[in-house]
């Protein structure tokens, strides 16, 4: 899923120096972060042919959590402490495991890529939001920005054609979930590192899910287990990828290669299910991702308060 679109944790916290001076590694490291989330969608879309979603959803957090242990113990971080604003972290979590699990049912139905289209939506829902929720300044070019990118999901949905499939809406609702994660995640900015925000994310996801987790449990065979813990590594690797990018360059500046996510997207769904999406499709992509790029630059042009910080 997107990176957050899987996850762009929009999370400052102060770095050392010197060491944001190197964008094109930043950007190279951002794009190898996109071309690996897909990676993980496409675990979970092969999963959701024997198993519930609830428990693909529970097993992308427990992996997930099992590849951040190490790392985050060799750098000595203090998980097991209660983190900064403890609400607004489970209301984050909360948000992301709605995301997940409503992009994992778009995409049980849906081609990958056409899910994920939709779910970009989220920068554009942010922008819509934020004056509301977070008090930001209203800018009418930023609204219209989002008004032409909601013209790009119309045309993906074609909702008044044959092409039209309901649980595409799901993927709508993941936008939004994400949208209010990456909002709520600014209110809690500068308070940890992001990898032991990333951390505290899976811890939660991991013990909501593990409570819904007997309703629904159907053993997995070798080949589950196998893909449940790719998804996990995916998942831990590229996220990784793109907060090793943040520490080159800023966010703001990263932004516009989230969109890269889909080209690896197609790649995969191609490489996998021999599907391509067609002249309509392709046409509300690229209006959505267009609309999205502009609001990046249009955030990459605010003069920034704190100029040695990490944005992820």
């Amino acid at each position: 899923m997107a990176a957050v679109a899987e996850e762009r944790l929009a999370v400052r916290y102060p770095m050392p120096s010197g060491e944001r001076d190197r964008p094109l590694l930043g950007i190279g490291l951002m794009v190898a972060g996109m071309l690996v989330v897909p990676l993980l969608d496409l675990c979970a879309k092969l999963l959701a042919a024997d198993y519930p979603v609830l428990q693909i959803s529970w097993a992308r957090f427990a992996f997930h959590f099992l590849f951040l242990l190490p790392l985050v113990s060799l750098r000595g971080l203090a998980w097991w402490q209660m983190p900064p604003l403890p609400a607004q972290q489970i209301a984050r979590s909360l948000y992301l495991l709605g995301a997940t699990v409503f992009f994992f049912v778009a995409i049980r139905d849906n081609p990958i890529p056409v899910a994920l289209a939709l779910l970009f939506i989220s920068p554009l829902l942010v922008t819509l939001l934020s004056p509301l929720l977070l008090g930001e300044r209203f800018q009418l070019s930023r609204l219209l920005a989002a008004g032409v990118g909601f013209l790009g999901v119309l045309v993906v949905l074609r909702p008044s054609t044959g092409a039209f499939r309901p649980t595409l809406l799901l993927a709508l609702l993941a936008g939004l979930c994400y949208a209010l994660y990456i909002m709520t995640t600014r209110r809690v900015s500068g308070l940890a590192t992001p990898l032991l925000t990333l951390f505290y994310t899976a811890i939660a996801g991991l013990l909501i899910m593990s409570l819904l987790l007997p309703w629904v449990w159907k053993w997995p065979d070798l080949q589950g287990w196998t893909l449940m813990a790719l998804m996990g590594l995916f998942a831990a690797a590229g996220h990784f990828l793109i907060i090793k990018a943040c520490e080159y360059a800023s966010a703001s500046l990263l932004a516009p290669f989230n969109y890269t996510e889909l080209i690896g997207a197609t790649t995969v769904s191609y490489l996998w299910f021999g599907y391509l999406p067609d002249a309509w499709v392709w046409l509300g992509i690229a209006i959505i991702s267009g609309s999205g790029i502009y609001l990046s630059l249009q955030e990459l042009r605010k003069p920034k308060a704190t100029p040695e910080s990490v944005d992820l």
